[in-house]
C-alpha cells in the first residue's frame, strides 16, 4: 500500500511539473485587477485604421473575452490624428488600432497619446516595433510597393514598373493611383520613404514628376489596391499585403512589385488616447492587442501583414507571394516623427491640389 501511495505521489508530482512546463509564463498573465477594473468600466471605443474585417474580428473577440461593450469606427490614420487633435485632450475614443506609425508619432509629439508600460510588449521581436516612451506599440509590419494589373499593362503594350523611378516615365500617365497625404498614413510613409532614399529636394522634384502620372489620390491607403483587380487602377502604390487580400479574393490579374532599389515599411500600431474616458479598458486593450488572441485573427480577416510578436503565428500567405519581412531600408522613425508634417506641406507645395485628392 505504501509503495502504491508513493507511486501515486510521484506521478502527481511529475504531472504537476508537466503542467507547469506547458503553462503560460507568469509574466504573460494579464493583471486580474486590471481586468476587473476594465470590466467595471464596461465600455471601450476603438478607432481602427486597419481594414474593417480585422477591426470587427478584433473588437468582437475582445468583447467576447471580457464582456466589455466595444464601440468601433474605421477611420484612416489622418482622420484619427485630426479628430483627436481637434478634441484636444477630451477624446470621444479610447484607443487607436492599426495603421502606420507616422501619424501616431505626430500625435505623440503633440501630446495626444497616453504612455503605457505594456507587459505583453515583452513579446515584441525588436525595439523597432515600439515607441521608446511607451506611446505606441507595434502589432504588424507591412511592405510598401506597387500592385499592377497585368492584363491592362499587357493590353496597353507596356511592362510593369520595377522601381520607383519607373513610375515617372511618360508611358504611365494617368495609370497610377496613390493615397492622399492629408488623410492616409500610407501616403505620409511614401513621402518619408522618398525623402530618406533620395534626399528632401530630390524627393519633391520626384513627386512633381510622379504627379503628372497620377489619376487619383484616394482617401485610404488601401484604396488603390482595391481598384487594381477590376482595372480601374492599372498601377497602385501601397502596401503589398493589401494586394494579397485582393488576389485571394479572386483577382489573379494582380502582380506584386517590390521596388528593386529598396523600399520601406509600416509598423501597424496601437495606442491609448490622452484623456481616454475608459482608461482601464484601454490598457486592457493594449495587452490584448499585443497577444496571439488578437493578432492571429488578422490572416483570417483579410490582413496578411507580417506579425511582430515572437509568440504569434506568421501568415504563410506573405512569404508565399514572395515578400520578405527584412528586405527593407532602415527607416528613420525619428526623422519621420520630427518632420512628417513639414514634408507633407512641402509635398503639396510641390504638386498643388485639385479634385484628384479624395477625402470621402
Amino acid at each position: 500500500m505504501k509503495n502504491l501511495l508513493a507511486l501515486l505521489l510521484a506521478l502527481m508530482m511529475l504531472l504537476g511539473l508537466c503542467v507547469t512546463a506547458g503553462a503560460e509564463p507568469a509574466a504573460d498573465a494579464i493583471d486580474p485587477e486590471l481586468v476587473a477594473a476594465a470590466k467595471a468600466e464596461g465600455e471601450l471605443t476603438v478607432y481602427a485604421s486597419c481594414e474593417e474585417a480585422y477591426m470587427n474580428a478584433a473588437c468582437d473577440h475582445f468583447q467576447e473575452l471580457y464582456g466589455i461593450t466595444v464601440n468601433r469606427q474605421r477611420l484612416s490614420t489622418g482622420e484619427v490624428a485630426a479628430k483627436i487633435e481637434e478634441e484636444n485632450g477630451s477624446p470621444s475614443g479610447d484607443v487607436w488600432f492599426g495603421g502606420t506609425t507616422d501619424p501616431y508619432n505626430e500625435s505623440a509629439r503633440k501630446g495626444m497619446l497616453e504612455a503605457y508600460a505594456a507587459k505583453n510588449a515583452s513579446h515584441l521581436i525588436s525595439d523597432t516595433y515600439r515607441d521608446k516612451d511607451g506611446y505606441w506599440y507595434g502589432i504588424y509590419k507591412g511592405i510598401l510597393g506597387f500592385m499592377v494589373n497585368s492584363e491592362e499593362i499587357k493590353r496597353l503594350g507596356l511592362t510593369a514598373p520595377a522601381d520607383w523611378d519607373d513610375l515617372i516615365k511618360p508611358e504611365y500617365k494617368g495609370l497610377i493611383w496613390m493615397s492622399n497625404p492629408n488623410t492616409a498614413g500610407t501616403a505620409k510613409l511614401i513621402i518619408n520613404t522618398m525623402v530618406q532614399m533620395k534626399g528632401h529636394d530630390a524627393a519633391m522634384e520626384y513627386f512633381k514628376a510622379l504627379d503628372e502620372n497620377v489619376a487619383q489620390y484616394t482617401k485610404s491607403g488601401s484604396g488603390p489596391s482595391k481598384m487594381v483587380g477590376p482595372g480601374e487602377c492599372v498601377i497602385g502604390i501601397g502596401f503589398l499585403h493589401d494586394g494579397i487580400t485582393q488576389i485571394l479574393a479572386g483577382y489573379d490579374n494582380i502582380q506584386l512589385v517590390v521596388p528593386k532599389s529598396g523600399t520601406s515599411y509600416e509598423v501597424g500600431a496601437t495606442a491609448i488616447f490622452k484623456g481616454a474616458k475608459h482608461q482601464n479598458a484601454a490598457k486592457l486593450w493594449i495587452e490584448y492587442a499585443l497577444s496571439p488572441e488578437c493578432v492571429n485573427l488578422a490572416k483570417a480577416n483579410e490582413s496578411f501583414q507580417f506579425l511582430v510578436l515572437d509568440n504569434a503565428e506568421q501568415p504563410k500567405e506573405a512569404t508565399q507571394f514572395g515578400l520578405d519581412m527584412n528586405n527593407t531600408i532602415t527607416y528613420d522613425f525619428e526623422d519621420a516623427k520630427a518632420n512628417t508634417s513639414k514634408y507633407v506641406e512641402d509635398f503639396f507645395a510641390a504638386v498643388g491640389t485639385d479634385d484628384r485628392f479624395k477625402t470621402e
